[in-house]
């Protein structure tokens, strides 16, 4: 069974090269050369295919004990002063590693940003997905305190949730980003693994922090954390449930962009796609009666087999939209993706108004 699923795969596949080079316009290798590029752009500015696939370093450090933050208080001399934000020597800002507890030799690596408004402001950790992405996309491109200017330098960002939130930022699972371990066996796979090192990590914050542990606490992230930030939520519950450690006050949880469900949001593609006037609706249908059962077919072997039939599943899907992009050519996409996220953006702005400034 699985052998002749994986061929059906696999001539699907190979029958929707064939409708491309066979009906594609004329145009077609340009804007394939465009999709080619911009994906490598993308690629290459989020890391999302980094040299090694996990941080696993040969040399141990035995001065990191079991259990034990190790935090630096940073320092920004390339801040660029503020007369409307407050002196960052004011804040507490840190940066460290904590070795896993329940692990072989695991150090999480995180970023602490107090808030500029006041210490008793929402503890909030923030997750980026990937899975492998490293937080720090989210801390300098999305909602930290600071940006990178073109010359290098940082300036304060007005709108990063440290206004309103004393952050967190997380390197993880371990080996993403700067979080690593000498043993193999800290690699985790499945959303248990990561979640328990998750609890972890944030007991051992809360008691090298106790002034934040009774500060209301949000979970937040985006994409592939979708996987992992309802986990680590019922982790959470359960271990105050049971009494272990620190009371954590969960208040709530927040998913951007969320990747919780392939085989839903997968076969989702084409329909918001023609919906939005980026593809045709003879494209909807192809992609509908051609790459959508073959992206779900190889969702139910990865969730069977696992291994290299996971990795079948990731390109089978990502056919998907990698075939709405190239067809996006034939409507005006640029303008078409520009309104949807402005109205998305627009939507957002309105939501972070009424739920911060409900009296603006």
């Amino acid at each position: 069974m699985g052998h002749s699923s994986i061929f059906f795969i696999c001539t699907l596949l190979l029958l929707h090269l064939l409708l491309l080079l066979l009906f594609s316009p004329s145009t077609c290798a340009s804007a394939s050369d465009d999709v080619v590029l911009h994906a490598k752009k993308l690629i290459s500015d989020l890391n999302l295919f980094p040299d090694d696939d996990v941080n696993v370093v040969p040399v141990a450090n035995s001065s990191l004990q079991p259990g034990k933050i190790v935090e630096k208080r940073l320092r920004f001399p390339n801040l660029v002063a503020s007369d409307s934000e407050p002196s960052v020597e004011d804040l507490g800002h840190h940066a460290g590693y904590y070795r896993i507890e329940h692990s072989h030799a695991a150090r999480m690596f995180y970023f602490f940003f107090e808030s500029r408004n006041r210490k008793e402001s929402p503890v909030v950790i923030w997750l980026t997905g990937g899975p492998g992405c490293s937080s720090e996309l989210a801390l300098f491109y999305e909602n930290g305190p600071f940006k990178i200017a073109d010359d290098l330098s940082l300036v304060w960002n007005e709108y990063g949730w440290d206004k309103v939130s004393n952050l967190l930022y997380v390197d993880q699972p371990t080996g993403t980003g700067f979080s690593y371990s000498t043993d193999l066996r800290d690699i985790r796979h499945n959303e248990d693994g990561v979640s328990n090192d998750l609890y972890d990590f944030i007991q051992a914050f809360f008691a090298k922090h106790p002034q934040y542990a009774k500060n209301d606490f949000f979970i937040t992230g985006e994409s592939y954390a979708g996987h992992y930030i309802p986990a680590f939520a019922t982790r959470i519950h359960r271990g105050n449930k049971a009494k272990e450690g620190i009371h954590i006050n969960l208040k709530g949880f927040a998913i951007g962009n969320g990747l919780t469900n392939p085989a839903i949001q997968y076969k989702a593609y084409p329909d918001y796609a023609l919906e939005m006037g980026i593809i045709k609706k003879a494209t909807r249908n192809r992609l509908n009666n051609l790459l959508v059962p073959a992206c779900e077919l190889a969702i139910k072997l990865c969730g069977t087999n696992g291994k290299t039939s996971c990795v079948a599943a990731y390109v089978a899907c990502n056919l998907i939209f990698s075939d709405i992009m190239l067809h996006a050519g034939d409507t005006n996409v640029g303008k078409q993706i520009f309104l949807v996220w402005l109205t998305c953006q627009l939507t957002l702005s309105r939501l972070v108004k009424l739920i911060y400034f409900p009296n603006y």
